[in-house]
């Protein structure tokens, strides 16, 4: 008989209830190591976050700062709106996803509803303007030109308007119609993207939800300077959100005011008469179309020759920035953007890419004298040059005999530079140079005159154009040698001609493609901002500058101002008897040359000009106009795409802006009072400690001498319409001088 404990337990249930005992123990254990972790060692870190959970954060946006010209007249500032907002996550609350809040809004504001829903939809790729670029957890501004009387309504009814705010903010103001636009080159700002944010959160200026940034131009090539930094109040609220206390704060910290060298007058003249260029254009026969001028794009870069500073840069077409103060409305951004609209967001100054013409032809003088040709020799100015039976035809059929390189700078003489160009070409060896021996001197010469490469502008989105050397043909040929072989015919129309020939031979320089780019046609392309380093370095005695619109960057307060220096990026590679050389010729231009009767009458003895004439074929379009000068202080360089000759088009309105920035009168007499910059601005604008602006008084400066009569003041120094500069006399009803169609001249003879 089996022996039974007094306990009435067998061996085996005791052994049970040990591992039993032994588990609880363990897990007691286990649960007691833990809580002593998260209670005493990490005990201080958990009560903070958990803290934390318990504190709610409020944003004080940070002033934007203020861009402002050279005499410190506002550019882009601030102004206090109302604006009413909707939180997007409030809405998603309602059954209806808010549709009759906004709906009941729009009748508030006499908005259209669905342009207020279109407003608070968040973009994507698939998503067009308008919509919503920022957090979705920030307040989508609905409009910020709410009256007072709709925010009182929309304030006293809140509880028929959930997450509908209306509240007053300082937002970007840009100046009014009839000031100086400056649009491109001021760009515009939108809200602040999540992903943004998160790629600027380790940085040293990191992004809050709210941050309106810079998506073009100046602010934002200066965002970081003029944005500033947000405040942010810290509460702590108890479990029902109830404020229990103020647990931190930071006090918002005003953007910095970026000044630039742009002057506001001479900006509104550029624009003003760059308008009227194209206006006056557009009234003009095009014999060879049969039909009007277009003229419909253009721009105009007025820069200091000797330090690349620029006091004006206007493009055409252009926009109102304001549009996109408070969110771009469906019907503005369509606008702006439409395959209709000739893109007015293009800064066409340095976007805008185009053949030169003539006025490339000093790059092309400056390698022929690289080359070994005398600047001064006999070189013949025939009425067309023929290369293996294709006929390159000089403007008009003029022959002025053998003449200088000077002299062909003058008339503008084609042919002279066809035949250096076809010497230049047969001594690299012709269509197949042997490996190493083409010296290239007419396209190094432009990569040295800094084509074919970014200027370094100070602002985004600058385009390089292009010098069709041979490094790009066999680039540009491999990239489309399928589809010129696909399309090309030997005996098809002209395109299909060309496509033939391109699928044979486009990689190799032939002497068409020499010929063609020695006048600044062909594959060349050059942006206005590149043609004003370009002048600007001729002018000064060589120096090339990148040009710069920022000249300081100012704090708040006033105490403390960086300054942006001028930057030399090189020098023209070409000797001071060269310079000088073609310093006279281009003199010459304005008085006796192809730019001469349209600056009949010019004070070239008190006020020396100097000038190049340019008119470029562009294939199925008219012709681009381009003009090129400059004085001992200024560069002036217009170009309008389908506008005819560059005297013609361009000739009255690039004399004018001279006349606005000397004082020259119609009869040729200078009147000092009325010079808008006779010489370039030195001083800066005074930031005062409590942030208002106080433009220096700068010798030369009229409006300043004549504050009394003009009530001039930081705030209306640019309202100032332009001065009446009648129209110059422009000779004895001489024409409009016309370069015809080379006819086949891209045809590419060996």
């Amino acid at each position: 008989m089996t022996n039974i404990p007094e306990t009435g337990r067998t061996p085996r249930v005791q052994t049970r209830l040990v591992v039993i005992q032994i588990l609880v123990l363990s897990l007691l254990g286990t649960l007691g190591g833990r809580l002593w972790y998260l209670q005493i060692r990490e005990g201080a870190e958990y009560q903070k976050e958990a803290s934390g959970n318990h504190v709610q954060q409020v944003v004080q946006p940070a002033v934007r700062g203020s861009i402002l010209d050279a005499r410190g007249v506002p550019l882009a500032d601030n102004e206090t709106r109302l604006v009413v907002s909707a939180s997007r996550t409030d809405l998603l609350k309602q059954k209806d996803d808010g549709k009759a809040v906004l709906t009941k809004l729009a009748g508030v504001l006499g908005m259209d509803p669905k342009e207020v829903m279109l407003k608070v939809r968040l973009c994507d790729a698939k998503t067009p303007q308008p919509c919503w670029n920022g957090s979705p957890y920030q307040p989508i501004p609905i409009t910020d030109e709410a009256t007072p009387r709709q925010a009182l309504q929309i304030r006293e009814r809140a509880e028929d308007f959930p997450g509908i705010t209306a509240e007053p903010e300082a937002v970007r103001r840009y100046p009014a119609p009839g000031k100086a636009n400056t649009a491109q080159v001021l760009g515009y700002l939108s809200p602040v993207t999540d992903e943004e944010i998160q790629k600027a959160k380790d940085t040293d200026s990191p992004y809050l939800r709210s941050d309106q940034v810079g998506r073009s131009g100046l602010e934002r090539q200066y965002d970081k300077a003029l944005r500033g930094k947000a405040g942010v109040t810290r509460y702590e609220v108890d479990n029902l959100g109830r404020v229990i206390g103020k647990a931190q704060s930071d006090a918002a910290e005003p953007g910095a005011n970026l000044v630039t060298s742009i002057d506001a007058r001479v900006q509104r003249v550029a624009e003003y008469e760059l308008n009227e260029a194209m206006k006056a254009a557009r009234g003009q026969f095009d014999k060879i179309t049969g039909t009007n001028y277009k003229a419909d794009s253009g721009a105009v870069v007025v820069m200091e020759a000797k330090t690349g500073r620029i006091v004006a840069m206007a493009s055409n077409p252009t926009y109102d920035p304001n549009v996109w103060v408070g969110g771009i409305s469906s019907k503005d951004y369509a606008r702006l953007t439409g395959k209709d609209s000739d893109y007015p967001l293009l800064n066409r100054a340095i976007q805008g890419q185009a053949a030169p013409g003539s006025t490339f032809k000093v790059v092309s003088t400056a390698a022929a004298v690289e080359a070994g040709y005398d600047f001064d020799g006999r070189y013949p100015c025939t009425s067309s040059y023929s290369v293996g039976g294709q006929v390159f035809n000089n403007f008009e059929g003029e022959n002025f005999g053998p003449i200088s390189l000077g002299r062909a700078l003058e008339v503008s003489c084609d042919t002279v530079f066809y035949g250096l160009a076809h010497n230049e070409w047969k001594r690299d060896g012709g269509i197949n140079p042997k490996k190493g021996q083409p010296r290239d001197f007419f396209f190094k010469a432009a990569h040295q005159f800094g084509l074919g490469k970014e200027t370094g502008v100070d602002l985004p989105n600058e385009v390089a154009g292009r010098v069709p050397d041979r490094q790009w043909k066999l680039d540009y040929w491999k990239a489309n040698k399928d589809a010129w072989c696909k399309s090309g015919k030997k005996d098809g129309d002209y395109v299909q001609k060309i496509a033939y020939e391109n699928c044979l031979e486009g990689n190799k320089m032939r002497a068409g493609d020499e010929i063609n780019y020695s006048i600044g046609q062909g594959d060349t392309l050059v942006t206005p901002i590149q043609e004003a380093v370009i002048y600007g370095a001729l002018a000064n005695g060589g120096t090339m500058h990148a040009p710069t619109i920022g000249k300081a960057v100012i704090s708040p307060d006033g105490k403390t101002v960086t300054e942006i220096k001028p930057k030399v990026t090189g020098r023209l590679p070409i000797s001071q008897a060269t310079l000088k050389g073609m310093d006279d010729a281009l003199a010459g231009v304005v008085t006796r040359g192809t730019a001469a009767w349209k600056f009949n009458g010019w004070p070239q003895d008190k006020i020396e000009l100097h000038a190049k004439t340019g008119t470029a074929e562009v294939y199925g379009k008219q012709t681009t106009s381009w003009l090129a000068t400059y004085s001992k202080d200024y560069t002036v360089i217009m170009t309008i795409a389908q506008a005819g000759t560059g005297s013609g088009a361009s000739g009255e309105a690039v004399r004018n802006i001279y006349s606005a920035l000397y004082g020259v009168q119609a009869d040729g007499s200078i009147d000092n009072k009325k010079a808008l910059l006779p010489t370039p601005q030195k001083g800066l604008p005074k930031v005062r400690t409590d942030g208002t602006i106080a433009a220096p008084k700068i010798a030369g400066d009229p409006a300043k001498d004549a504050e009394a009569a003009q009530k001039d003041n930081p705030t209306n120094g640019d309202a100032q319409q332009p001065p009446a500069t009648t129209s110059p006399t422009t000779g004895a009803n001489r024409n409009t001088r016309r370069r015809p169609r080379r006819r086949g001249s891209r045809r590419m003879p060996r």
